[in-house]
């Protein structure tokens, strides 16, 4: 099939904005838990009137500051209550919202708040400030900047500031400046994660975000009931968490966040998600996490077996059902192990939400064979977050699902992505030959490759840009090897190379998190490092044996021959890996050169 369409359920009037959902909410279920903030380690509920009224407070403060319709404020923080308010509230004042990564540099910064010409900036902590301030000189733009955590490191700062600087504005000349926006407007400018080049400014409207709230409140009716909790704990300048927290908002979602992911653990299960949304290497932890407790307490044979029938289970569901056996097994396992899992999330979560990279097909068979089915998709900034994805009724592993309602997905002729409807961004802020290249007749072409079955389902084989042309003339997609080799517990990243060499090769970094677990379990000594263990055969044969299980997915021509294990993990720090955990390949092939080219010197 080369395109598959799916009509739209719900349209977006020309006077509609994001920020009617928040007064909608007050007026009519006012008293309705919209989010659950932790303050000294309890969630605290914040009720819909509340939130209203706190988001009209910053904005009135907003429009006291001088800040003028379809202005830019740039917003680095992290994950925590105050974003959404914040994002809501420059919303509400006319403004544009700029997210920053909080882990950007200060070059990154320079660069955002420069191309967005942003007005103002809102920054969470004293290192985020100096960040700020150690560029703002070179900015005449930037006329304010606001710190979110006050002197005692509290939220006190720039709410109460703004706060009492709006005082003096009537609510009705804020609620006015709100209904001057409509929704062609300029909602947000997102910059891309930049695996490729400097950063690009994604403009989205109103229209876009609201377009992707309906499709996803339409794709995830069961998830998606006022009620349900979601715990958002993914970056917010991320387009994927924070469509699916303004999903959250719009459908009285009780709303809980946290930055704080090495205790991730105790706030699920404190806070007790009907689901979440992260992406695959979440899952992949969470999964490697619980088959090492398990192998370190003896109990290795039993999650084993347990992990193959939750496997069988879930491929059984895809073809006629399991049987009597198997679901009696199924069961067993169901109080042995899936329960501890499930609890590691809280005990209520019935399914998760992922995109941003690609999830294996053995994982996504696992969750949903313990219980917790992870509804894969597949999207860009560009097309506000999902552009298809997996449904509870609609759920095919191995895929990225259909397309969201009121999106087409074509396949071009070379095999790329293009994708339209009214999720499809405006364009590339300040680049018009980007948006020339990127946009053809509403047309978004994604970069991406991909096939659509009979039944629309689209799956993803790779990236144009990174596909490896052997000297042979073989095109090679490393996703696909990738992927496989990631799902294994001991690897932690990997990067496939080959381009114009005779053969494909590898990169591999191991986990940081499992290797003090295998070390025991292989005798090896506490204090060896993964340097110190480059040439042990016994951690080269588990490496090996991954490789041979990911090259079964291949041709012999696209096979990983040789591969190299690193010394130290890719990390963000580093620089080989985006604030949403995307390689940077360019970065990692100028660090690791050397590597590549011991690779083939025999």
């Amino acid at each position: 099939m080369r395109e598959f369409s799916v009509p739209a359920t719900a349209t977006v009037a020309a006077e509609e904005n994001l920020t009617d959902m928040v007064q909608a909410n007050a007026e009519r279920f006012g008293n309705a838990v919209s989010f659950r903030r932790r303050v000294d380690g309890t969630w605290v509920d914040v009720t819909a009137r509340d939130f209203a009224a706190q988001v009209l407070a910053v904005a009135k403060g907003l429009v006291a500051s001088g800040l003028q319709p379809g202005e830019r404020v740039g917003l680095m923080s992290k994950t925590r209550y105050e974003w959404t308010l914040l994002d809501f509230a420059i919303w509400y004042a006319g403004g544009v919202v700029v997210p920053i990564y909080e882990t950007s540099s200060a070059e990154q910064v320079e660069w955002i708040l420069s191309d967005s010409a942003a007005r103002a900036v809102f920054v969470e902590t004293d290192a985020h400030r100096a960040t700020v301030d150690s560029v703002v000189a070179g900015l005449p733009e930037v006329r304010d900047v606001w710190q979110v955590e006050g002197p005692n490191g509290d939220a006190a700062g720039a709410i109460d500031e703004l706060t009492a600087l709006g005082a003096g504005v009537s609510d009705e000349d804020a609620r006015a400046r709100r209904r001057e926006v409509g929704a062609d407007d300029t909602a947000t400018i997102v910059y891309t994660s930049g695996t490729t080049g400097r950063p690009k400014g994604c403009e989205l409207t109103h229209r876009n975000l609201l377009a992707e709230v309906r499709a996803d409140v339409a794709a995830f009716p069961q998830l998606m009931q006022a009620g349900n909790s979601l715990l958002v704990f993914l970056p917010l300048a991320h387009i994927l968490a924070r469509a699916i927290a303004l999903c959250a908002v719009y459908t009285r979602v009780t709303l809980g966040h946290t930055a704080d992911v090495k205790n991730l653990v105790e706030d699920l299960q404190s806070f007790r998600p009907t689901f979440v949304v992260a992406v695959p290497r979440v899952f992949e932890k969470v999964y490697n996490g619980a088959k090492q407790k398990a192998h370190a307490a003896g109990k290795g044979k039993i999650f084993d077996a347990a992990e193959a029938t939750a496997v069988e289970y879930s491929q059984a569901l895809d073809a006629g059902g399991p049987g009597l056996g198997l679901k009696l097994k199924h069961a067993l396992f169901g109080k042995l192990v899936y329960a501890k899992l499930q609890a590691a999330l809280g005990g209520r979560c019935i399914a998760a939400v992922s995109g941003g990279a690609p999830l294996g097909a053995r994982l996504a068979h696992f969750f949903r064979g313990v219980g917790v089915p992870v509804l894969e998709g597949y999207g860009l900034t560009e097309t506000s977050a999902a552009a298809c994805v997996n449904t509870e009724t609609a759920f095919r592993v191995g895929t990225v699902g259909r397309p969201v309602a009121g999106t087409s997905v074509r396949i071009a002729e070379d095999g790329e992505i293009l994708v339209k409807g009214d999720v499809v961004f405006r364009g590339y802020w300040n680049n018009p030959a980007a948006t020339k290249e990127a946009l053809d007749d509403g047309w978004f072409h994604s970069g991406d490759i991909g096939e659509l079955d009979g039944d629309g389902f689209l799956r993803i084989t790779g990236r144009k840009k990174e596909i490896i042309v052997t000297a042979g003339g073989k095109n090679v997609s490393p996703a696909v090897l990738e992927d496989r080799l990631r799902s294994h517990p001991l690897i932690s990243q990997c990067m496939v190379v080959g381009d114009a060499q005779p053969f494909i090769g590898a990169l591999i970094t191991i986990d940081p998190e499992f290797f003090p677990a295998w070390k025991q379990q292989h005798g090896k000594p506490a204090s060896a490092t993964v340097a110190d263990l480059l040439d042990d055969e016994t951690l080269r044969g588990v490496i090996q044996a991954a490789v041979d299980e990911a090259n079964q997915a291949v041709s012999k021509a696209e096979a990983i021959k040789k591969f190299r294990i690193l010394p130290v993990d890719f990390t963000e720090a580093g620089g080989e890996m985006t604030p949403s955990l995307k390689l940077r390949r360019t970065v990692v092939a100028s660090t690791y050169q050397q590597d590549i080219e011991a690779i083939y010197a025999n």
